[in-house]
């Protein structure tokens, strides 16, 4: 017998990943792939967050605080990941949140990830922010959801919802945490600016980052396409971070969420740190759900932990309603307990950047395969064969954190 027929007959080899990433098991595998491909300016950009950054680390840490009480011999050998979102089955109940200026970590930027995401069957949403517009997205490979932030110049955000509208795409969120944006002490001290300038530590990063910066400097420039596509007035300032957002509604309030709510015709949700108090208020106004979230820490430092306020604000909202998490989700296990506290799916941020960075289409999908395999794992251990049982069982399998006393 051969060793590696040897290996595989204990088991030791058998559900090997194969390829380019067979080395990369889990999403820390892939962050560190990720760190070593791109500069530590854009490294930074992707990690970090707003002042002290205590939301980044007590997102995660939320998570971590659950605990299962599995059902025991409940039949584990099929089970379906697959799921209904916002009226579409989707094959798991896993997202990829809107994250600005993609084409910053990877040349193939928002359509690697929107091609990605329909190869897993997983909604993807394009930011406002994104450095390729809705509709070439939309040409390689189907309509995104599509992420507004309210602009102070008005026929701004309405050509926005006008063009997410003509390519058909099905959900719409709108930002309301960013009145102002956050403090990111990382990018300040980086000087990160859009496009990357050359400068003397522009210069030494190429000789660190050779691969990185001949991907930037032989493909098109970046800039922030899906808005300026909008902007056909010139209305908004210069083309850096913070001009773009100085251009955003700080003045955003009930009234414009409700002519939003009017001139959008498909499936509205506001994204951001929700209570549950705000959600009983956009159900009135007839919003059809929250993409519950803290921008990853990046906005208000020490806001509450969206994974907390899945099941407050589903009690609030109803049953009815979509309602989807993101902030702090790094594994299949978290996709899990969201499921279990009520949301329709859980979506990712900095994990399928970080598979971006570390190799473009194929390390998104490579995520989005280990996020897989983790939740159906998971599935399959605490009793739950699909993920309406998931959901309904949730209560009962899930220990929430104050329970937990020594244990």
């Amino acid at each position: 017998m051969k060793l590696s027929e040897a290996l595989d007959f204990v088991g030791l080899t058998r559900g090997r990943p194969a390829g380019k990433f067979a080395h990369l098991y889990t999403v820390d595998d892939v962050h560190r792939a990720a760190r070593r491909a791109l500069p530590r300016g854009i490294s930074d950009y992707v990690d970090g967050g707003a002042d002290g950054e205590v939301s980044i680390a007590a997102n995660e840490q939320a998570f971590d605080a659950f605990r299962w009480h599995p059902d025991s011999l409940v039949p584990a050998d099929a089970i379906d990941t697959a799921t209904m979102i916002a009226g579409e089955r989707w094959a798991l109940p896993v997202g990829l949140a809107p994250t600005g200026y993609t084409r910053m970590i990877h040349p193939a930027g928002e359509i690697a990830v929107a091609e990605a995401a329909a190869d897993a069957s997983a909604p993807y949403v394009l930011s406002t922010v994104a450095t390729t517009t809705i509709e070439d997205v939309t040409a390689a490979t189907r309509a995104p959801w599509s992420q507004l932030y309210a602009m102070r110049e008005r026929e701004v955000t309405d050509d926005l919802i006008r063009r997410a509208a003509a390519v058909g795409s099905p959900v719409l969120e709108l930002a309301v945490d960013t009145a102002v944006a956050g403090n990111r002490v990382r990018d300040r001290r980086n000087g990160l600016v859009i496009p990357p300038r050359m400068t003397p530590s522009t210069i030494l990063g190429i000789a660190v980052k050779p691969r990185y910066w001949m991907g930037m400097l032989t493909n098109d420039s970046i800039d922030f396409a899906q808005v300026k596509a909008s902007d056909v007035g010139g209305r908004l300032p210069g083309g850096s971070i913070s001009d773009i957002t100085a251009g955003f509604d700080s003045a955003l309030d009930w009234d414009e969420i409700a002519r939003i709510r009017d001139l959008w015709p498909r499936t509205l949700l506001l994204k951001g740190p929700i209570s549950p108090r705000d959600a009983e208020r956009a159900r009135d106004l007839g919003i059809d759900g929250v993409h519950l979230s803290n921008h990853g820490g990046r906005q208000l430092d020490r806001a509450v932990a969206p994974i907390d306020l899945v099941a407050p604000v589903r009690q609030a909202m109803g049953a009815d309603a979509l309602v989807v998490v993101d902030s702090g989700v790094r594994s299949g296990g978290d996709v899990a307990i969201a499921i279990a506290l009520g949301a329709d799916a859980a979506f990712l941020g900095r994990p399928y950047l970080w598979g971006l960075a570390a190799g473009g289409r194929e390390g998104v999908a490579r995520v989005l395969e280990i996020v897989r395999g983790e939740l159906a794992r998971t599935m399959a251990l605490v009793g739950a064969p699909s993920v309406a049982t998931l959901r309904e069982r949730g209560p009962r399998l899930l220990a929430q954190p104050r329970t937990l006393g020594g244990a």
